[in-house]
């Protein structure tokens, strides 16, 4: 089944990654945008798009509501609800259309996912997963950097 969703915890996966947003908490505005900074390159990369889930109650008053597209949405869950909530709604009415994966390092949430028919990874594994694609597309770059430079490295008469 494509996979046509990847759901990510947002503090979960910052939390598993504190060197992303060193020198700032993980609740910071600065954490934040380092996480979907990166998220971004990452979707471009691979294709699929991604929705992260903060959890809105640790927003600080007047956060401004971050960008989002059909590629790459930004979400705070409400007040009264939790990322977790979120992430389980949008997992059960995405599923009828493939397959989704839910980024989380919650046992419990990674358990709910998969018997609702999600699949799930933990920060760790998607860590890996992040860097093993943005490496890929650096070679390709410069590959085809070296290729197109190719005929004008002429020696010299």
């Amino acid at each position: 089944m494509a996979l046509v969703r990847i759901l990510v915890d947002g503090y979960s996966l910052l939390h598993g990654w504190p060197e992303l947003a060193q020198g700032h908490a993980r609740h910071s505005m600065a954490a934040r945008d380092a996480l979907i900074s990166l998220l971004i390159r990452y979707r471009d990369a691979i294709g699929t798009p991604i929705t992260i889930v903060f959890d809105g109650a640790g927003a600080v008053i007047g956060t401004a509501q971050p960008v989002s597209s059909r590629e790459l949405e930004v979400l705070y869950s409400k007040k009264g609800q939790t990322a977790d909530d979120v992430i389980e709604r949008a997992t059960h009415r995405l599923l009828e259309y493939g397959g989704v994966l839910v980024v989380t390092d919650d046992n419990a949430e990674r358990e709910t996912v998969f018997s609702l028919g999600g699949t799930t990874s933990g920060c760790e594994q998607f860590r890996i997963q992040i860097e093993n694609a943005l490496d890929d597309v650096r070679e390709d770059l410069a590959r085809l950097r070296r290729k197109e430079r190719g005929p004008f490295n002429q020696p010299d008469f």
